[in-house]
């Protein structure tokens, strides 16, 4: 199997990915930093949500972002992790919640078999 690239956010592919689609590129990061702003939640509270939610999607890049800004907006290596565990309780409780479809579907098989 070939390894997988993922290739470095270069100032070379920054910018011709904007060339590709100029206005959605400035909406995008327009939306970004709006998001990211301060609201109702502050910014390290918001950089914890980006920093679980980024290991949910499993986004090397998003990792690596958002683990860096939440750290400059406060965060600390305890509270990082720890957002990090809510994301894995997440992930694996999706699956045990999903495991009703399948106790379903084997409870209807064995009616069947009977």
């Amino acid at each position: 199997m070939a390894e997988l690239h993922l290739p470095k956010a270069t100032r070379d592919l920054v910018d011709r990915r904007h060339a590709l689609a100029p206005d959605i590129e400035d909406s995008f990061r327009a939306f970004s930093k709006a998001v990211f702003a301060e609201g109702a939640l502050d910014a390290c509270t918001k950089q914890l949500i980006a920093v679980a939610v980024a290991h949910a999607t499993q986004c090397p890049w998003c990792i690596e972002g958002h683990v860096k800004a939440a750290r400059r907006a406060g965060a600390s290596g305890e509270q990082i992790m720890e957002a990090i565990w809510v994301a894995a309780e997440m992930r694996a409780g999706a699956s045990w919640a999903h495991a009703l479809k399948a106790v379903e579907v084997i409870g209807d098989a064995d009616k069947r078999d009977t």
